[in-house]
């Protein structure tokens, strides 16, 4: 560590940096931990001092983040992703290879300081893993081969900078192109038609197109920019969520990566038409490898007059936009708690109403969208409102991006419009054998085979474009305890029915799974499921048990097939508890052992 007086300057020049804001407080310790690895007390304590703030608001915000460290990590952060398609892509193994390759236990730092190993929820890669980050920038494709390089690269302290670039290669995988990836698109084209037709002009044809969000929540959008323009106040912002961290989507990332300009434009477009003059996205920490990109095409943007002062040379027309990085945190997903991020707080979703688009970041009023409604908004200026409903179905207009992953031929990003069969998705995708889909991540539904004619629409089967592929020889509930323990380590704690119900609900299909349940099991979960839909406070713990709930109907034999005879069984095993004790002391002649009767009194209330 740094003497006081370097590490007073140190921080004091990041934080001016920021402007002293201390709205900026997630992206002043982003760049803090880069500097030191990690967020010693000092530092905390300095960076408090420096923004006026109480050191207690900078260390709850410093240990709400999976991505900030309060204690030391290594030199080398290697987190691997612990989604259900990479496990079913080898990823277990593969890292209990590399920390035996390294000499090292999970979840650790080796002792000399240079190498930390772990896992993260999910990458975002799903269609190109086994997945990791390495100090934050994706590494994809992972083998043991690739593994046993970085190994090398580790050990003999190779800077990032120097190691192989095929090994953090992200391609895009557009499988199936439309209205959206497929058309072509003329940077400023949506900017011109604002400012040649007006803002009202544009608003009817948003209002035409039947436009609805496309993060999963279907909010109509012409509905929430005319409730922001309506709303008292000349400051207004536009927010765009690219903090896509539902297991098995990775739509968003690939807009970032190949239509940012069209995103961009979208929320410029945006800011016209309610009058706001700043937007802000939210980029998921996962996508690190995304921000230096992102921030060349603003430049250019800026310097071509598509963005800043004067755009377009309109003096009446600005608007900018400023990248905010996440830090691991699934819930600030949900609109609200990603405004409290941005606020530089921890991000606990708020209660509503007053809604964003009247009381949203700094109070003021509020659009946040999706990334993939900011892209379609932009086409929509430009093409208009009818075209883009002439897809789709009554209710669900337009086309979707569907990230397809899991047991298939070829996964990727597939459009379509609203409508399609699942079973033409899976013909398209290669999935030749699959028993079951989960629809919309870990918090949205699962189907089984009975249920592939269904349709991806709002109508019928709505999802914010997660698909992942389960095939006949997977065990559904693998992936159903996979996503227990996700949502377990992705609730804020807010409120105790999400913070204890998560909880519950895993260890409860630990029980199961583990050969231990019974069908009073069974319906415990359910009860547990119903109370978690109506008293959590957020989306979050409201969709936490669909996969159970879900499960228990689609896929009544595999939980069947788990449980005991017995009419109840405890789910701790004092017997084998006791293993090591006798281990230690060497007995194994019965009188170590606990009777039938001991463990029955001992299991009494």
């Amino acid at each position: 560590m740094a003497e006081s007086s370097t590490l007073a300057q140190t921080i004091r020049e990041i934080v001016q940096r920021h402007g002293g804001m201390s709205t900026r407080l997630l992206q002043i310790l982003r760049e803090v931990q880069d500097h030191f690895t990690w967020l010693p007390p000092e530092t905390l304590d300095q960076v408090a001092e420096a923004l006026g703030v109480s050191p207690d608001k900078v260390r709850n915000v410093a240990e709400f983040y999976s991505f900030l460290y309060t204690e030391p990590r290594g030199f080398y952060d290697i987190l691997f992703s612990d989604n259900i398609t990479d496990r079913m892509l080898g990823s277990r193994e593969l890292l209990h290879y590399l920390c035996e390759r390294l000499d090292m236990e999970i979840n650790t730092t080796r002792a000399d300081g240079l190498v930390s190993v772990g896992t993260t929820s999910c990458t975002g890669m799903c269609d190109q893993g086994p997945a990791a980050l390495v100090n934050g920038y994706a590494l994809t494709r992972l083998d043991k081969p690739r593994l046993d390089r970085i190994v090398d690269l580790v050990n003999s302290r190779t800077p990032l900078t120097e190691w192989p670039r095929e090994f953090f290669e992200v391609t895009s995988n557009i499988r199936r192109a439309d209205i959206l990836l497929g058309r072509h698109f003329a940077d400023g084209a949506a900017l011109r038609a604002v400012l040649k037709r007006g803002p009202e002009a544009i608003l009817e044809e948003m209002v035409k197109s039947g436009l609805r969000g496309q993060g999963g929540a279907g909010f109509k959008s012409a509905a929430k920019w005319i409730s922001c323009r309506g709303a008292p106040g000349d400051v207004k912002y536009v927010v765009c969520n690219a903090d896509e961290g539902e297991p098995g989507t990775f739509k968003d990332r690939v807009l970032m990566q190949d239509f940012a300009d069209l995103v961009f434009e979208g929320m410029t477009l945006c800011g016209r038409v309610i009058g706001a003059r700043q937007g802000f996205v939210y980029l998921r920490g996962e996508y690190r490898y995304l921000l230096e990109a992102l921030k060349a095409t603003l430049l250019r943007r800026r310097e071509v007059g598509l963005l800043g002062e004067a755009i377009l040379g309109d003096p009446g027309f600005q608007f900018d936009i400023d990248i905010h990085m996440g830090a691991g945190a699934y819930v600030c997903g949900e609109e609200s708690a990603l405004i409290e991020s941005l606020e530089g707080k921890h991000g606990v979703p708020r209660i509503r109403p007053p809604f964003p688009t009247t009381h949203g970041y700094l109070n003021k009023p509020t659009v946040v969208n999706n990334v993939e409604t900011f892209a379609a908004a932009a086409k929509i200026a430009v093409e208009g409102g009818a075209w883009f409903a002439s897809r789709g179905t009554a209710e669900s207009k337009g086309t979707k991006l569907l990230s397809l992953s899991g047991d298939c031929e070829r996964p990727g990003i597939y459009e379509y419009p609203f409508g399609v069969t699942v079973r033409r998705v899976l013909e398209d995708c290669g999935a030749r054998d699959a028993q079951g889909i989960q629809m919309a991540g870990p918090a949205g539904h699962m189907i089984s085979a009975r249920q592939f004619d269904r349709r991806i629409c709002f109508e019928d089967l709505a999802t914010g474009g997660s698909f992942m592929v389960f095939d006949q020889s997977r065990d559904i509930l693998d992936g159903i305890r996979n996503f227990t323990h996700f949502f377990v380590h992705e609730s804020c704690g807010f409120c105790t029915p999400c913070r204890v119900g998560t909880s519950l609900m895993r260890d409860l299909v630990t029980k199961v799974h583990t050969g231990h349940g019974t069908r009073a099991d069974l319906e415990e979960m359910r009860k547990l499921g119903r109370i978690m839909q109506v008293a959590c406070h957020c989306g979050l713990g409201q969709t936490a048990p669909n996969p159970v709930l879900d499960s228990l109907d689609q896929f009544p034999e595999s939980w069947e097939r788990r449980l005991r005879s017995t009419a109840y069984e405890p789910a701790f095993d004092l017997n084998a508890a006791l293993e090591e004790a006798r281990r230690l002391t060497g007995r194994d002649d019965p009188g170590a052992y606990l009777s039938g009767q001991d463990l029955l009194i001992g299991a009494m209330p």
